[in-house]
């Protein structure tokens, strides 16, 4: 208890110093404004952040010309200055199972960011991992994206990304604990919500319906075997639809099917799920629930007589004062899964609350008690991105 009190001592304490620190990440130094502009706060996107990522990261109409270079060539379009951000975390953690006492976990990360425009209407963004959790972690994020495809809105994206990104994007998140259900691995199946390579469709109907298909290897972002990143024949498709249904209510659903076969068995997967956000005010409401089917996810030469059943998803509410001017928000998160596979089953709440020092630099905390075993974590730490 002595080590929880001086957490709670030295979060006190934090959240008085650093008020005047500053600096801005790569897009916000382009237009001149503000990263609140898109971020409230970093790394969670308002809704003008998510439609400017979606248009090729770039305000139409709004280019600053000095941002390119003149080189006499009107087929292209150069940048005059590579746009480049770090998002750095450090934190400590208290564990009631740990045999230590306070875990400086610092940094957490250190990430290099990039993403500009290529051409009219092509982009890119990649990100890298100096560190993540002490290792060299590589490239996650690395995707090439075409906007507005036949001058309506539809994009096409070919490269590296998390399948689960038109549901609910787990990089922008402010928890430190997952979205669970998405990274939840099934036997030797590498098949989840997470990261792999691919292509992804999407499009926006005039009703405001918006649909996305992906078309993915299904093994994942690892080092290639031989010569070859997909490690069998087939491809896996995953489908979604989502609707606002309200101003403040928008709903959707989706469907991720396909076939593994790294070695002589091969395993039959199928998820699908609803989700939904509800905004009210000072509130935001996401939640997510997804029903998972295996056939064979050992990939043994006789299938288990029924098929491997997991199910589970979360809620997070979040709250701030004031959705753009206010310093600090709180999240709830509720995280379950249920599998008939030893060892998934996860349950878990947690609280955060988040104080901005700066527009770009945040204090957080954060409490998470898993059910099953009994076992309390408290993280306190810093987040910035410039």
């Amino acid at each position: 208890m002595r080590q929880l009190g001086l957490f709670i001592f030295i979060f006190v304490v934090l959240t008085t110093l650093a008020e005047n620190a500053s600096g801005i990440p790569a897009f916000a130094r382009k237009y001149g404004y503000s990263c609140n502009v898109c971020h409230s706060p970093a790394p969670k996107l308002k809704p003008f952040g998510d439609e400017f990522a979606r248009n090729g990261f770039k305000i139409p109409g709004q280019e600053p010309p000095r941002f390119m270079q003149a080189t006499g060539d009107d087929r292209l379009m150069l940048m005059r200055e590579l746009p480049v951000a770090m998002r750095f975390e450090l934190y400590a953690t208290y564990a009631s199972s740990s045999s230590t006492s306070v875990d400086m976990e610092s940094p957490l990360l250190l990430k290099f960011l990039s993403g500009g425009q290529v051409a009219k209407d092509v982009a890119y963004y990649f990100y890298f991992f100096f560190s993540e959790k002490g290792s060299v972690a590589g490239i996650e994020d690395a995707f090439i994206m075409f906007n507005d495809i036949g001058n309506v809105d539809l994009d096409f994206y070919l490269g590296q990304y998390q399948l689960s990104d038109p549901l609910f994007k787990r990089e922008l998140r402010l928890e430190l604990e997952d979205y669970r259900i998405y990274s939840a691995n099934i036997g030797a199946s590498n098949a989840n919500l997470t990261y792999d390579r691919g292509v992804m469709l999407t499009y926006k109907a005039p009703t405001g319906t918006d649909l996305a298909l992906e078309v993915l290897n299904g093994n994942g972002i690892g080092a290639p075997i031989g010569d070859a990143f997909d490690v069998d024949k087939y491809k896996n498709y995953l489908l979604r639809v989502s609707q606002d249904v309200m101003p403040e209510f928008r709903l959707g659903v989706f469907a991720y099917t396909g076939k593994e076969k790294p070695a002589a068995f091969a395993n039959e997967f199928l998820m699908f799920g609803p989700d939904f956000t509800v905004e009210a005010d000072r509130f935001q409401l996401n939640a997510q629930y997804v029903v998972r089917s295996d056939n064979n996810p050992d990939f043994m030469a006789v299938a288990p007589a029924s098929k491997i059943k997991t199910s589970g998803g979360f809620a997070e509410l979040i709250f701030s004062p004031d959705y753009d001017k206010s310093r600090w928000y709180g999240t709830l998160l509720y995280n379950k899964v249920n599998s008939d596979y030893a060892g998934v089953d996860y349950q878990s709440i947690t609280g955060n609350f988040t104080y901005l020092l700066a527009t770009n630099l945040r204090l957080t905390g954060e409490y998470t008690y898993e059910t099953a075993s009994k076992v309390s974590s408290v993280t306190v730490g810093f987040f910035s991105a410039f």
